[in-house]
């Protein structure tokens, strides 16, 4: 039996990184960058107004108040987008948007909180030092300045600090290409009433959308045929298309040899048992010309979740250009013993929360069997026991990982 460790490192060491492309940015969101993206203009590209008010030499309104007010003459208005230059004379202001260029020599922004106009002259109530509420050139980013780095994850702030540098084109780590198939003879979609001895095909749609929320491309394929030869032509089509193929219903009893003597021919797929539950069984080849990362996964909804969980999420995050793969992991006190099987790694599914004292706490859930499927439904973690660990008291420090956020 081999350990979940040393699964896990063959699978990422398999992992393919599809080459950076060029993007818009509108299309760069939730991608990482690929490259250094360098300002060649400062930004701001101009003094502007940070507020709507008057634009003066701070000089002139030194010791401006509601009581001793400063009387200056508004010699013009300025909006923002104004290309044509502005100039002013010592004792006077200039209207300005926010936003708009300050005009020569004014280094300072009273705000109209700060100002009472009358006609063509405002009554200063409030002193500015040199600078306030200016947005000064360069104050932003300055020219040579790297303003997204390699590696950087793109947001929406990202987005927008490469508009505003002048990048409409941004290189990143494209999302992989994931396809995902469903075999077994039991299986119907679920569009259709199922017969005798038969269930619906959960592992394709709860896949697909796992496959989603790790960041990838998802292909769901749906129920695959019966036929070994249509079974072969379809994955090795799937292969040409794809830097993933997830393959559930194929880790464990006659689908899974069916499975293997199909794609034989296509490269070496490895069944083998794995040191964890659950999820024990399972497979993992690189088949076709690509040697395209390809997991045998079990039937068992609930099982083949933790597996792709543990085992391909973290491949498709590589994928994507991630340094560090896995979930974040906390600390948490149990709140019920547990019972684990010796030489078996546990990922039980838990509720986390925090008690009075900003400690976590976890709740053991579907400790009625690994097929419970509504119990990882409630799950926001996933309890990691190790495998030389086999009675866990009340209040025992465990590895906690967060499984996805909920709205």
């Amino acid at each position: 039996m081999r350990s979940v460790t040393a699964q896990l490192d063959m699978v990422l060491a398999a992992a393919l990184t599809p080459p950076p492309v060029r993007v818009a940015i509108s299309e760069a969101q939730g991608l990482l960058c690929a490259e250094e993206v360098v300002a060649s203009a400062a930004l701001p590209a101009f003094d502007q107004a940070a507020v709507d008010g008057y634009a003066v030499r701070s000089v002139d309104v030194q010791g401006a108040s509601a009581d001793s007010p400063i009387l200056l003459p508004v010699v013009g208005e300025i909006d923002a987008g104004t290309r044509t230059a502005h100039r002013l004379q010592p004792h006077q202001s200039v209207y300005v948007a926010t936003g708009a260029p300050l005009p020569t020599i004014a280094d300072a922004v009273v705000p109209r909180s700060g100002a009472q106009r009358s006609g063509a002259r405002v009554h200063v109530t409030r002193s500015v030092g040199s600078g306030q509420y200016v947005r000064r050139t360069g104050e932003d980013v300055q020219p040579g300045d790297v303003a997204v780095r390699s590696g950087a994850f793109i947001g929406s702030a990202q987005v927008g600090l490469l508009a505003a540098v002048g990048r409409d084109k941004v290189l990143v780590h494209p999302k992989p290409r994931l396809s995902i198939i469903s075999v077994g003879d039991e299986l119907v979609d679920v569009s259709r009433s199922p017969g005798p001895g038969q269930v619906y095909d959960v592992n394709s749609f709860a896949l697909a959308a796992a496959a989603r929320d790790a960041g990838a491309e998802v292909n769901r394929v749906g129920i695959a045929p019966r036929d070994p030869r249509k079974l072969r032509e379809l994955v090795e089509a799937r292969l040409l298309v794809s830097e993933c193929v997830v393959i559930s219903g194929a880790a464990g009893g006659h689908s899974a040899e069916l499975v293997v003597e199909a794609l034989s021919d296509l490269g070496e797929l490895d069944l083998t048992r794995v040191a964890m539950q659950p999820g024990s069984a399972q497979g993992f080849g690189r088949l076709g010309p690509d040697a395209v990362p390809t997991f045998l996964l079990p039937i068992n909804p609930v099982s083949a979740l933790v597996v792709f969980e543990v085992m391909v999420r973290p491949v498709l995050r590589v994928m994507l250009g991630r340094r560090n793969p896995y979930r974040r992991t906390v600390t948490a006190r149990t709140l019920e013993p547990i019972a684990s099987p010796e030489g078996r790694r546990q990922f039980l599914r838990g509720q986390l929360m925090r008690d009075e004292d900003d400690e976590y706490l976890v709740h053991i859930l579907g400790g009625g069997g690994t097929h419970l499927l509504a119990s990882l439904a409630e799950a926001n973690c996933l309890v990691l026991i190790d495998e030389e660990a086999t009675d866990i008291p009340v209040g025992t420090e465990v590895s906690v990982s967060f499984l996805a956020q909920r709205a």
